[in-house]
């Protein structure tokens, strides 16, 4: 439980970067045998790029890094539920173990509204741990929408002047 919240904290310094450049906040980090392998947030808004969620994103860094598609033996952290995309990304990777801080009511794929990551009819199942850091996990989210509401209302406002 212990290496869980230090790597769920790695997992929410890169959520914080994202904050701070205006991409939803989701971090996510890939260990194996102890060491970060990749790390990584969303860049969707940024890169014009559907598919630039945390995860994908990690995902192809150590890819790359370890030059195999395979990436069994690894844990991926990530502060938010994964999608129904990311969570196809994670059982085609073969990764062994994913945690996750809070869960996502509107598109989870792992326990929320689907569970993808351990569905008997596919070819590659893990073990899931959730609920890691949680609070801090879904804070961050609630801030990050709590000002765009904000901005938006503002936005608006100032338009009807």
């Amino acid at each position: 439980m212990l290496d869980d919240d230090y790597y769920m904290g790695l997992a929410l310094d890169e959520a914080r970067k994202a904050y701070n450049i205006g991409e939803i906040p989701i971090g996510a980090v890939l260990i194996m045998d102890g060491q970060v392998v990749a790390s990584g947030h969303n860049m969707r808004e940024i890169w014009h790029d559907a598919t630039a969620h945390a995860e994908v994103i990690v995902i192809r860094e150590a890819c790359q890094k370890l030059g195999r598609w395979r990436l069994s033996g690894a844990t991926l952290y990530v502060t938010i539920e994964p999608c129904p995309m990311c969570a196809g990304a994670l059982v085609m990777s073969r990764i062994d173990r994913l945690v996750y801080g809070s869960s996502d009511y509107k598109a989870g794929a792992v326990e929320s509204i689907f569970n993808i990551v351990q569905n008997d009819a596919l070819n590659h199942s893990m073990a899931v741990a959730s609920g890691i850091r949680s609070d801090e996990c879904a804070e961050i989210m609630r801030d990050f929408f709590r000002i765009r509401r904000k901005n938006k209302k503002n936005d608006i406002s100032n338009n009807e002047q």
